[in-house]
């Protein structure tokens, strides 16, 4: 086998899919500079810890730092790859925004040198990585870069290679599923693919940039229309008064049906934005696209009305509503991680904060500290939470609220967006 000529590489972003990433690459004793504008992000890995919480990531960021592969620091250095995992969020108006990747292009422009790779990972509109070469090539007219299609002499290599994992199996994932390869050339998809062999042993499916662009959207667009039917069919149910838990397992019982759970909303970098960006795109071609992401985003309002119609019956029934205690359960986006970016729950408790003069008891067992626009209430445990609670609000389901209908009390006002006490009020 031909000896590769990566010895290092360099991850732009140490966040929930660069940090992972960089530790893959130190794992199989390839030198790693990890670059990230957070200082204490940087300091936190320099120490052989993280700032994040993944399963099994904490041992080897540790061991990778201890044996030297891996360092973290706030400057791009020279590499022979380079892979670009920063945010993409999206403007008020759901545009795309790209200043991260344009940041990230430039801060490795001047340290980029005949022979590289650059790799856009980030979750991206179709056309982010011809535009990130443009950039590229405004930083430095010395180099040559590819065009689509075109298969002439380069310096530079690039590409767009989306990652797909689960957060809280990410480690694993990393490793065992499919890439995509989607170079601007044909060579430029054999030198990325050169990359990912170093530790991924799932399949390298070849594509174009474009279309590996468009994969990542679709995908996530895809599971975005399905949780909205889910989400869409528990207002129903709520209306006609059924048990939308009961509904979808009988339902599932079709051999061709497999509808989702529904839940508080949808959440995080991905599902919650990659979305906009084919609607952004062609607007009039996405009207299901559109319809699915309006359904989601208001399915928190819906389950903040319940939790406030929960309170109005408290105060109605003689608690004045500064007495009213409000255990809410849960911020994360998903079950069983730390993760609060575009967070259904988070957003619902914020909202709930500031519209009631009720007190707040925040139990979230994967984080240390609320946010910051939670911190005048407490953080507590589910125990303490629920013995004083008037009306509980079950926004996320953590392992650790797996028994919590056997907890609750009969006076206890129940508003459960994820079903976990449903059958005990309810039946089955």
């Amino acid at each position: 086998m031909k000896k590769s000529s990566l010895n290092t590489i360099s991850v732009i972003g140490l966040g929930y899919i660069g940090l992972p990433t960089a530790a893959m690459f130190a794992s199989r004793q390839k030198r790693v500079i990890g670059v990230d504008i957070n200082q204490c992000a940087v300091d936190t890995i320099n120490r052989g810890e993280i700032h994040i919480v993944e399963p099994e990531l904490d041992m080897i960021v540790h061991a990778a730092v201890t044996e030297g592969y891996l360092r973290a620091t706030t400057r791009a250095e020279a590499a022979d790859a380079f892979l670009i995992a920063v945010p993409t969020p999206f403007k008020r108006n759901h545009e795309p925004d790209l200043t991260y990747v344009r940041s990230a292009a430039e801060s490795i422009a001047p340290v980029l040198a005949s022979g590289n790779i650059v790799i856009l990972e980030s979750t991206s509109p179709v056309g982010t990585t011809e535009q990130m070469v443009e950039w590229l090539a405004a930083a430095r007219p010395d180099l040559r870069f590819p065009t689509p299609g075109s298969e002439g002499e380069v310096d530079v290599h690039v590409a767009y290679c989306p990652e797909r994992v689960l957060p809280g199996h990410v480690v694993r994932e990393l490793v065992d599923n499919d890439r995509i390869i989607g170079g601007l050339t044909e060579a430029c998809s054999q030198r990325a693919a050169e990359v990912y062999r170093i530790f991924v042993t799932g399949d390298l499916l070849f594509s174009n940039a474009r279309t590996a662009e468009m994969s990542k959207l679709t995908e996530n667009a895809f599971r975005d229309v399905n949780i909205a039917f889910a989400n869409e069919l528990s207002l129903i149910c709520d209306k006609l008064d059924i048990n939308v838990w009961q509904l979808i397992q009988l339902a599932n019982r079709h051999p061709r049906v497999n509808i989702l759970q529904p839940g508080a909303g949808v959440g995080g970098h991905c599902i919650a934005v990659d979305p906009w960006f084919i609607v952004d795109k062609t607007p009039e071609q996405a009207p299901l696209i559109r319809m699915a992401r309006e359904v989601n985003d208001g399915k928190p309002r819906w389950v903040l009305g319940q939790i406030r119609g929960a309170i109005d019956r408290k105060v109605a029934a003689g608690t004045p509503e500064d007495q009213v205690k409000v255990a809410v359960l849960g911020l994360a986006f998903k079950p069983n991680i730390d993760d609060l970016r575009e967070s259904p729950a988070l957003h619902i408790a914020e909202q709930l904060a500031g519209s009631t003069s009720a007190r707040l008891l925040v139990v979230e067992p994967n984080v240390l500290a609320l946010p910051r626009s939670l911190q005048d209430y407490p953080l507590v445990e589910l125990e303490e939470a629920l013995q004083g609670a008037d009306v509980v609000a079950v926004l996320v389901a953590h392992k650790e609220f797996q028994g919590l209908r056997e907890q609750l009390a009969p006076a206890q006002e129940v508003v459960d967006a994820v079903g976990i006490s449903l059958e005990r009020r309810k039946g089955s």
